[in-house]
């Protein structure tokens, strides 16, 4: 360290630290702007991502949300479509039995018409064969002009011997 102080000199050291202030300077003006331009830049550019990022993730928190309301949504109008669904295959199974149960009536009682009215008419029948049937015994009974009560009471057994009623 002796050596140090000895050869010590006042004009290289100054000219050293001259050297040394207009580098300095020379370093600020042209490098450090610039280094810490872009240290700034940077500096900002990552504050705005972080910005980014914290709204994205506020975006993502919300869009989670819309979509839990959308399916909570989606579920209730689900299940409401298939009340509906439901209550109308109950009301058209209701509707069908009940159209049913009126068809039968009417088919029932269309039957009971037409074989009251066929009965109606068969009797009609029946009565204008026994009413040709009693013409027709009178006719024989008299055309013979049966003399005896016996004789006229033989042929009309024997008359309804021959004829069978349906």
């Amino acid at each position: 360290m002796e050596k140090l102080i000895e050869d010590f000199s006042v004009g290289l050291f100054f000219w050293q630290l001259i050297l040394f202030v207009g580098l300095v300077l020379l370093l600020k003006k042209f490098a450090w702007k610039p280094i810490l331009n872009s240290v700034n830049e940077r500096e900002e550019g990552i504050k705005d991502a972080l910005a980014s990022a914290e709204e994205a993730k506020k975006e993502m928190q919300n869009l989670n949300a819309s979509n839990e309301q959308l399916l909570k949504d989606a579920r209730s109008e689900r299940d409401a479509l298939m009340k509906d669904a439901r209550d109308i295959k109950d009301k058209m199974i209701s509707d069908a039995k009940e159209e049913a149960k009126e068809v039968t009536a009417k088919l029932i009682d269309n039957a009971l018409t037409s074989i009251e009215q066929e009965k109606q008419a068969a009797l009609a029948e029946l009565k204008n064969q026994v009413a040709e049937l009693s013409i027709g015994i009178a006719e024989t009974v008299i055309k013979k002009e049966l003399a005896s009560k016996d004789d006229q009471l033989k042929l009309v057994e024997e008359i309804l011997k021959e004829v069978k009623l349906s």
